[in-house]
């Protein structure tokens, strides 16, 4: 089935420089972000959501209160008729050294191993940051660059060691792209 990985803050939800979403009344959706989510469901894609959330080993929230979080957004988007696949998170520190903390690849493959039918080769991964990019780029999937996050502008990327695939505005703005390549239309 064809699936698409999203990171959740500067993707789906707002991104907060040098903070973290702690609880549901720091969350609030990106403009269009439903519009792009609810694009790939109805054409048949699967939505699986891979985000860092060290704000909880970092003392800076429980995960009680992420769970909330995702729940209160699972509600909204299952409302706009959106199931998501599934929804992983580290909650690890970089110093932790974990295999599940993007760069690397472990969320992918966890959530491969426990969705089944995935293939990451034809698989693509949203994300609004270089990390992001590495990380997608680390287990083979297709990578998208949105700048409505962390990264800004295109020339940001330019010193990056990993170039994403392909750039875009917003998640509606990439959903559009990978419903067209993915019917011939690009």
């Amino acid at each position: 089935m064809k699936t698409v990985f999203l990171d959740r803050d500067g993707v789906i939800s707002i991104f907060t420089p040098n903070d973290y979403i702690k609880n549901w009344g720091e969350f609030a959706f990106i403009d269009g972000a439903i519009d792009g989510l609810k694009l790939l469901y109805k054409n048949g894609y699967r939505l699986v959501i891979i985000s860092n959330q060290s704000g909880i080993n970092k003392g800076l929230f429980t995960i009680e209160d992420l769970e909330d979080i995702t729940e209160n957004m699972k509600n909204i988007l299952r409302k706009e008729g959106i199931e998501l696949a599934g929804v992983y998170y580290c909650i690890h520190t970089a110093e932790e050294n974990c295999d599940c903390r993007k760069p690397k690849g472990g969320l992918f493959y966890k959530a491969a191993r426990e969705i089944g039918d995935i293939n990451l080769k034809e698989a693509f991964f949203i994300g609004d940051s270089d990390i992001d990019i590495q990380a997608g780029k680390s287990v083979g999937v297709k990578t998208i660059l949105v700048l409505s996050g962390k990264t800004k502008s295109i020339e940001e990327t330019e010193r990056w060691e990993f170039k994403p695939d392909y750039i875009f505005h917003n998640l509606k703005e990439a959903a559009v792209f990978i419903i067209r390549r993915d019917n011939g239309k690009v």
